[in-house]
């Protein structure tokens, strides 16, 4: 496993493949992994190839307006993608069963995890996404 701090480049979207397995060795056991970075840094883009990877059957899309996602691998196991770039407060959160997402064994990928950092278990993954000068996605796992 590939230690957790330590900085990524994806200089091509043909190298986004290769990222998701990365991303996916980092994780280890670890199922919840938050991505932060400006829209159009490439969040969803990558969840989309991690989603692949783990073998998800459904078409991958961003849940912006349904905050909620969830796919079935092949295997049948749920993968739940969620955006919360609309969510105003941790409250909002709540309303929607976030903790239930957050406790569980299933994967769980979140956008926007910013409102809900203090109820992020100590084992997530987080994943800052920044855009480089020649239009690469730099992440940088914590």
């Amino acid at each position: 496993m590939i230690g957790r701090n330590f900085k990524l480049v994806i200089s091509d979207v043909k190298h986004v493949e290769k990222a998701a397995e990365d991303i996916l060795a980092v994780a280890g056991n670890a199922h919840l992994i938050a991505f932060s970075g400006n829209l159009g840094s490439g969040k969803t883009t990558i969840i989309k190839a991690i989603c692949r990877k783990l073998g998800a059957a459904n078409t991958v899309t961003s849940p912006s307006f349904t905050i909620v996602n969830e796919y079935l691998t092949s295997d049948g196991d749920p993968v739940y993608h969620i955006d919360l770039y609309r969510i105003k407060n941790i409250n909002e959160a709540y309303d929607f069963g976030i903790e239930e997402y957050l406790s569980g064994n299933s994967y769980c990928f979140i956008e926007w995890p910013e409102v809900i950092e203090k109820i992020l278990p100590e084992e997530t993954i987080r994943i800052n996404i920044t855009v480089g000068p020649h239009d690469e996605r730099i992440l940088e796992f914590k």
